[in-house]
């Protein structure tokens, strides 16, 4: 385990993980090899890197550089994780921006803009409305 999680390069590795995690994730990590630089690397990619490895899975040494096939799953994992961080700060900036936009235009407008329904428009503009009032930025 990890001595001083709060001065590794761990937290900046890691950092799309909530602090209570990032202790038990690098010891993973650490236990088979893997460094923050591997994780940086790998995330910085998005995988593109174990995915070009893995189609030569044929070969039974594909996953060594990556510290094996262990190394592998943990660091596809954290791309996963990342991905999911991402795609979640995403949904609450759409969100907000909707609920901004339905102030100026109608929910038809919106959905055509964005490709969506009407009700889409609607039940992701109220996220953005509970999103605002939950940290006191609500509409003046």
């Amino acid at each position: 385990m990890i001595a001083n999680i709060a001065t590794t390069p761990w937290l900046t590795a890691l950092a799309h993980r909530e602090p209570p995690e990032v202790a038990a994730v690098a010891s993973r990590f650490e236990e088979v090899g893997v460094t923050p630089e591997m994780v940086r690397e790998t995330i910085a990619d998005l995988g593109a890197t174990l995915t070009a490895a893995a189609a030569h899975c044929d070969d039974e040494h594909w996953a060594d550089p990556f510290g094996g096939p262990l190394a592998v799953a943990l660091l596809a994992a954290e791309v996963s994780a990342f991905a999911s961080h991402v795609v979640s700060l995403a949904s609450r900036v759409r969100s907000i921006a909707v609920d901004d936009l339905l102030e100026d235009f109608s929910a038809v407008d919106v959905a055509a803009r964005l490709g969506v329904s009407r009700q889409k428009v609607y039940e992701i503009g109220r996220v953005g409305a509970r999103l605002r009032a939950s940290t006191g930025k609500g509409r003046m």
